[in-house]
């Protein structure tokens, strides 16, 4: 199963003093060569922490799958065209949001990507992946509009303060899992995961294509190395990657 390294608070240590460094494709770099199948970046319209020479850089050098988390603006659907890469995925943005949220609210962004954003980024052959809770109606509208994928939001999984709520968290998951192989979408999946709650959402929830860690893993790293942690992930992954 492959695991997508989301390299944002890289570039939020380097932004905390404005020197250069530490560079997000050096990072990049480094998670790949440890086995990360590709980086996951969000470019966001603040530019708190990725930038434009970022992507540039980003899109020269790595050689998996590069995923362009973005809000579906003009802005940004303009330098998606312009950088090629192998997917999008289309989140929701908050200017005082620390980190994304939430998934989409397809009901209000229906239309929106329907009649404009949609047919601006499909004929560039780019996937487009959208962002979502697993509600039921959210995913069958992906459907309709005809995405390639879908990334599971697992952050009320991932923060649930009790047993009780986490479990009915990952079933949750479970059944927008399903639903959405059902309809012929590959499902994603991330946010707040770690080494901790990371083995129960491989062992309850099937069709997962792509796991996306980003904050937990460049924090572990910080102790065990870029590279080491990376590692320990994959591990986690390896042992559950025949789950269906």
């Amino acid at each position: 199963m492959p695991l997508l390294v989301n390299i944002d608070h890289i570039a939020t240590l380097r932004n905390a003093r404005g020197e250069g460094y530490p560079r997000p494709v050096e990072a990049a770099q480094v998670c790949e060569d440890a086995g990360a199948h590709g980086i996951v970046f969000h470019l966001r319209s603040d530019r708190r922490h990725i930038m434009d020479r970022d992507v540039i850089e980003l899109k020269n050098t790595v050689k998996g799958t590069l995923d362009f988390e973005m809000a579906a603006t003009d802005e940004m659907i303009g330098i998606l065209l312009d950088t090629k890469p192998q997917l999008c995925t289309l989140v929701p943005e908050g200017r005082e949001e620390l980190t994304t949220e939430g998934g989409l609210k397809m009901a209000t962004v229906f239309d929106d990507f329907k009649n404009h954003v949609f047919p601006a980024i499909k004929p560039s052959g780019i996937e487009i992946s959208l962002f979502l809770d697993p509600n039921p109606d959210d995913i069958e509208k992906a459907h309709i509009l005809g995405a390639d994928a879908i990334e599971l939001h697992t952050g009320n999984y991932a923060n649930a303060a009790t047993k009780e709520l986490q479990y009915k968290e990952v079933i949750r998951l479970r059944e927008a899992a399903i639903q959405a192989h059902k309809l012929g979408m590959k499902v994603n999946a991330g946010h707040g995961l770690n080494l901790q709650n990371l083995p129960t959402l491989l062992e309850v929830v099937p069709f997962l294509n792509e796991i996306s860690i980003g904050h937990a893993l460049v924090s572990q790293a910080v102790f065990d190395g870029l590279s080491n942690t990376v590692k320990s992930f994959l591990d986690v992954m390896s042992i559950h990657e025949d789950v269906q």
